[in-house]
């Protein structure tokens, strides 16, 4: 959605999409601006919770099963089991995508993993294009006067224009960019507080391939799973870049990390989105 200033500013019911890779504040200024009549919708939440919820309860309940004094109380529903989730711990999701590699070092065979991957991938479209009815929900059911859509790091890996497109109609997009400088910070903040992961197959491929080729390795069963996690990310953090900037460039606008982490209130991302919007196109 582009709007002019005097657009923007008469906009009664503000809908805005944080666009931005993970730890660059976008979580963290939801939650700020719920204080302020703004409803705060995390699709990584939503995925959790309704679209891979089942999928993580039958990983458990396999797992549980494996115990027998736990598939004795399965087997006669003498016990429930449920995922304890929230906004800000998305330990369940997390544990379900899992990390690729040696199973013996906790990791998952490749085609195990990718079985995931696009479980997790056709979640958050699913997630995303819940939008529009929560917009409506927030409003109507809960009484919020804005809506703030906070999307996770992988929504330009998607690859499929009708979320972008949905999300373009619905709200206005606000991409998050890291300074040059501040990379190396976000990729250790990264690596110490992991987020679920989702790679395009042709990336997750040709970083396999280097990752096997690098190390001296010939299978994926022998890849230690913390070491390609830790090693593929930086590469997955540069790769993001210019896939966000396609995305923002012609459907939004962008400020830096910076300027978010300097918001105190409302009023400071109203003025912040408002010089967003006076800024010209190539300011990228």
């Amino acid at each position: 959605m582009k709007l002019s200033l005097e657009e923007f500013r008469d906009w009664k019911n503000k809908s805005v999409t944080l666009l931005g890779m993970s730890g660059v504040g976008k979580t963290r200024l939801s939650n700020r601006l719920r204080r302020y009549n703004w409803f705060h919708y995390s699709g990584d939440y939503r995925i959790g919770t309704r679209y891979l919820d089942e999928p993580i309860l039958d990983l458990i309940k396999q797992q549980a099963m494996q115990v027998p004094f736990l598939k004795d109380l399965l087997r006669r529903d003498w016990i429930s089991i449920r995922n304890n989730i929230s906004v800000d711990d998305l330990g369940p999701v997390l544990s379900f995508v899992g990390m690729l590699g040696n199973p013996e070092s906790g990791g998952l065979p490749l085609k195990e993993f990718n079985r995931r991957q696009a479980l997790y991938r056709q979640a958050e479209i699913d997630a995303m294009k819940s939008v529009p009815e929560f917009i409506r929900k927030a409003r109507e059911i809960y009484g919020y006067q804005h809506f703030v859509n906070d999307v996770g790091g992988s929504l330009c890996e998607l690859e499929d224009s009708s979320v972008i497109e949905l999300l373009v109609k619905h709200t206005l997009i606000l991409y998050v960019q890291v300074p040059l400088e501040d990379e190396e910070v976000l990729i250790a903040r990264a690596e110490a507080d992991p987020k679920p992961l989702y790679y395009r197959p042709a990336f997750l491929r040709d970083a396999v391939e280097d990752y096997l080729r690098l190390r001296g390795l010939e299978y994926v069963a022998q890849i230690d799973p913390v070491d390609f996690t830790r090693w593929v990310f930086p590469r997955l953090f540069h790769s993001r870049i210019p896939r966000y900037e396609a995305i923002a460039r012609p459907h939004g606008y962008s400020v830096m990390s910076t300027e978010i982490a300097e918001m105190r209130d409302e009023q400071d991302f109203l003025a912040l989105l408002e010089l967003a919007i006076g800024r010209k196109r190539d300011d990228f």
